[in-house]
């Protein structure tokens, strides 16, 4: 059984199957919707029923309050459809995007390398090639588990159909935890994508900036790649922290592709190195060395954040200090369920 799910303002109208929630049938159809964290957690997703009747599903009742409830409004990661539906969604024109239908991928896990004592490197080879935006993500399921888990592509697109993941473990995190101690090569593997909204606005012809804090520089790097390949001439920045010389991973790579490319600056910074190593770089946070770099200026620059959420947060506070403000700074996060219940500031409602 099937419903038609029309979405306001495009005028768009699209099949949706039983039990499928509508952020997904959007998707897959092409259609972006705002959303986060894919759980019921931050609201991100919320949408306006103008006709038509929906299931709620597990959406936390702080994430849609009863008397949204009673106004029409659900949470688009999990309704489903109980008739046909028209709803209303804030949908953003963004003339960069790419509206890439999602899809599932199976595939092979041809290569695993330990990346820095916590970070793996997986290259998986898809039956098919992918087509995404350099900065975009996939689900990859965990078949023990019956759950996915979301991670950034680290390859550039247009690299045929392999593609790399860079995977931290995280303490108590059954994805992670999966990916580290049980995931082999050889393993087949089934994954869907591409997903998000984060991905250069090459139209606006501005200097880039990209903050990168551990495994966040996943994202960076696919997009940092994807410029240079296309024979961007523009100012490329990339200022990327880690606690350690022992955790600094693809060093050698960026210091490579600095000394190749004119345009291209990398700046590296440790938080924790001890003193009496031979690290003779930056000391200190990502958000205190782009600030020394830049001399505390950073207008006229789109900026690209990806890392955990309080370096996010003060890297945005250091960007708007030097005098860059929200519509000049993108930024993804994969939202936990403790992360979504964390008060976001309205300023940034879109990031």
């Amino acid at each position: 059984m099937s419903y038609e799910l029309r979405i306001e303002p495009l005028g768009e109208t699209i099949e949706v199957a039983d039990e499928q929630t509508l952020l997904d049938a959007c998707l897959r159809a092409g259609i972006w919707l705002p959303h986060a964290c894919c759980h019921g957690l931050c609201a991100t997703c919320k949408v306006q029923v103008i006709e038509g009747e929906v299931e709620h599903g597990e959406a936390s009742p702080f994430a849609l309050m009863d008397f949204e409830r009673d106004e029409g409004k659900t949470l688009a990661c999990c309704a489903t459809m109980t008739s046909d539906v028209t709803i209303e969604a804030d949908i953003d024109e963004e003339p960069d995007a790419e509206n890439i239908a999602v899809e599932d991928f199976p595939g092979r896990v041809v290569r695993i390398e330990n990346l820095t004592p916590t970070i793996k490197g997986i290259w998986i080879a898809l039956d098919k090639p992918i087509h995404f935006q350099a900065g975009q993500y996939i689900n990859l399921e965990i078949p023990s588990l019956g759950i996915s888990r979301p991670f950034s592509i680290a390859s550039a697109p247009g690299q045929g159909a392999t593609i790399e993941l860079n995977v931290r473990i995280v303490a108590g995190g059954a994805g992670t935890t999966y990916v580290h101690e049980s995931l082999k090569a050889g393993d087949d593997v089934r994954l869907s994508g591409p997903y998000g909204r984060f991905f250069v606005r090459k139209s606006a012809d501005l200097p880039v900036i990209f903050m990168a804090g551990g495994s966040g520089l996943s994202s960076p790097r696919s997009m940092i790649l994807d410029l240079l390949a296309e024979g961007c001439t523009r100012p490329i920045t990339l200022v990327y922290g880690q606690r350690s010389r022992k955790e600094l991973y693809y060093h050698a790579e960026f210091s490579a592709l600095a000394d190749k490319h004119a345009n291209f600056t990398y700046v590296p910074s440790l938080s924790d190195e001890p003193q009496d190593t031979d690290w003779s770089g930056l000391r200190g946070f990502v958000h205190d060395a782009a600030k020394a770099h830049f001399d505390n200026d950073f207008r006229d620059h789109k900026a690209y954040l990806c890392g955990p959420p309080a370096m996010i947060d003060a890297c945005i506070t250091t960007l708007m200090q030097g005098r860059l403000f929200e519509n000049d700074i993108y930024t993804e996060k994969f939202l936990s369920a403790a992360d979504a219940q964390q008060v976001r500031s309205p300023l940034f409602r879109k990031l």
